[in-house]
């Protein structure tokens, strides 16, 4: 974990905003006290040589409190400011769909349109995919960090809308029917940035910017799909070093609409008002923004418009997340109380979603409902490390995603594929909690034996984890795997080959991964682009290819070239 930094003087980045007019002295050190309050929950940030966050709170679309922690830019240690402007990943898009139902408003687009009809390069699946669909994560189009990563692209790599159009056109079949699943595609909102470009005319950014940005006063606020721009008063982001201090988080997006608005916590207050006192777009968008998702089952999800409206101690939010390379982002506001909190950070071990609403219980504490769950500070007891051995091993979620659990020492780690190793925190001999996100996992040991599998407890989720208990396979079982497999739809190409006591995927851009057999002709990827692979025979018992799945990627064909 992060080595203890000097601590920053409390005057950087310190701005403090009060309501006009008089302040008696006991509303005075009221005010105080929760603006200490605040400050404390980020202060292990506010430090030389630590990456930080932006805060802004908004009242009645007035800001009573803003303040930056930390610092945008490590190499010349320039301090955030609330005026830092940030990447701030998926909460951008709200305003992809805020221009979408703008649009639509207007009679320039029809949510139940197919997008074929606004986007020719989409293939058309037989099946109908609408504007609607692709709003709500249910249109089963595959999602392009994924399907980019399993062609062999990095994530740091320049990715424009042309590189991702030109992915999607080659595409032949969808995730799951159209509005029979829940499946949040990054793909679908680029898409729909695109149609509102080839119906306007202008490129997304301009007309954001013209009809959105500028009437509602956010000069600090763009889609940013030009890597080589400069941007002044910017932010970096970093990413923690497991052995103490931070390293570069590189991100070089050239896209818009899933992605790339660049903003800062006291432009997120402008917006926040405008859900409050409409100035753009008028009530109709504004209800429509609103308007959940519903599965072609009637199942009604809480992803509206790019915001998800849920609840948090008996008051309605409505909110959103973004991460992408070192930046995290979110938004909540109370629509009841006119009260918005925007938490802007360039660390990618911050977490925002739980420092808004930690801020939220400060600023409406007699208001909320009390939630012993929410409530409960996790306390790390002190517990036999022996007991650590019987949760050593891997365990394969429903999507194939494999989580190692591991003992270093005398501490329980764990690790999803692909991704940096977390420490586990004892609650009890069973309970684990983690300090880098809200989650917790219970273990389900056999009486005096191996977990045969755990329950991860997370957004307010219970995902099971099983014990994966790998076949023993020898080296001609291994070798009926062997060879090259090409995706047309990715025009990319694994070779599969046994090394040791092991099956080895190797493509050129990502080099090695190792196979680990869960099942008969299963096999798990160690990267989150590679992580389930289901191996498909013919009718004489060869192997003729394999199914490759991911979170947002599910059954991606790759044939055996013979």
């Amino acid at each position: 974990m992060m080595k203890k930094l000097m601590v920053l003087f409390l005057a950087l980045g310190l701005v403090i905003i009060h309501s006009p007019g008089l302040i008696k002295t006991g509303e005075a050190a009221e005010k105080g006290t929760v603006t200490a309050k605040v400050d404390k929950l980020f202060e292990e940030w506010n430090k030389p040589g630590s990456p930080g966050a932006s805060l802004a709170v908004a009242k009645n679309g007035q800001i009573i409190y803003k303040k930056g922690y930390g610092y945008a830019h490590l190499e010349y240690d320039i301090p955030i400011t609330p005026s830092t402007i940030f990447h701030v990943a998926s909460v951008s898009k709200q305003f992809t769909a805020f221009a979408v139902a703008m649009l639509v408003d207007q009679g320039m687009l029809s949510l139940d349109d197919p997008i074929q009809k606004y986007v020719s390069e989409v293939p058309d699946f037989d099946k109908t995919t609408t504007l609607r669909q692709l709003i709500h994560h249910t249109s089963g189009i595959r999602d392009q960090w994924e399907l980019l990563a399993m062609a062999g692209w990095r994530l740091d790599d320049v990715i424009t809308t042309e590189h991702i159009l030109n992915m999607v056109k080659h595409q032949k079949d969808l995730n799951f029917n159209p509005g029979d699943e829940h499946l949040y595609s990054n793909m679908g909102y680029t898409l729909l940035a695109v149609a509102v470009e080839r119906v306007t005319g202008q490129t997304f950014t301009d007309w954001t910017r013209e009809n959105m940005f500028t009437p509602l006063g956010m000069t600090n606020t763009h889609f940013h799909d030009d890597h080589e721009m400069i941007v002044k008063n910017r932010a970096y982001s970093y990413a923690p070093v497991e052995e103490g201090g931070f390293k570069k988080s590189v991100l070089s997006y050239a896209n818009a609409g899933a992605t790339s608005l660049f903003t800062t916590v006291e432009d997120m207050a402008k917006w926040a008002h405008n859900f409050e006192n409409p100035r753009i777009g008028g009530r109709a968008v504004i209800e429509q923004m609103h308007e959940v998702g519903v599965l072609n089952n009637g199942e009604k999800l809480d992803y509206a418009f790019g915001l998800v409206i849920q609840d948090h101690k008996g008051l309605k939010t409505v909110s959103h997340s973004g991460g992408d390379a070192g930046f995290r982002s979110h938004i909540v506001m109370f629509p009841d109380q006119k009260l918005s909190i925007s938490v802007l950070s360039n660390l990618g071990s911050f977490n925002p979603g739980r420092m808004a609403l930690k801020v939220a219980d400060i600023y409406l504490a007699d208001l909320i409902e009390a939630d012993d769950e929410k409530d409960q500070e996790r306390k790390q007891i002190s517990i036999d490390p022996a007991i650590f051995d019987r949760y050593e091993g891997k365990y394969a979620l429903d999507n194939g995603m494999v989580i190692n659990i591991t003992r270093k020492d005398n501490k329980l780690m764990g690790e999803a594929v692909g991704q940096a190793k977390f420490e586990l925190f004892p609650e009890s001999e069973t309970s684990f909690f983690l300090k880098i996100i809200d989650a917790r996992i219970t273990f389900h040991p056999e009486k005096e034996g191996k977990a045969t599998g755990f329950t991860l407890h997370m957004g307010g989720q219970g995902i099971e984890g099983k014990r994966v208990e790998s076949p023993e396979l020898g080296p001609a079982q291994l070798a009926e795997y062997t060879g090259k497999y090409y995706s047309e739809e990715l025009g990319t190409t694994y070779t599969i080959v046994v090394e040791g006591n092991n099956l080895v995927a190797r493509h050129r851009r990502h080099g090695d991964n190792e196979l680990v057999a869960s099942d008969t002709d299963q096999f798990n990827g160690g990267q989150w682009w590679l992580s389930l692979l289901k191996f498909m025979r013919g009718n004489d018992k060869k192997i003729t290819g394999f199914l490759l799945s991911g979170g947002r990627v599910k059954n991606l064909r790759f044939e055996k070239v013979n």
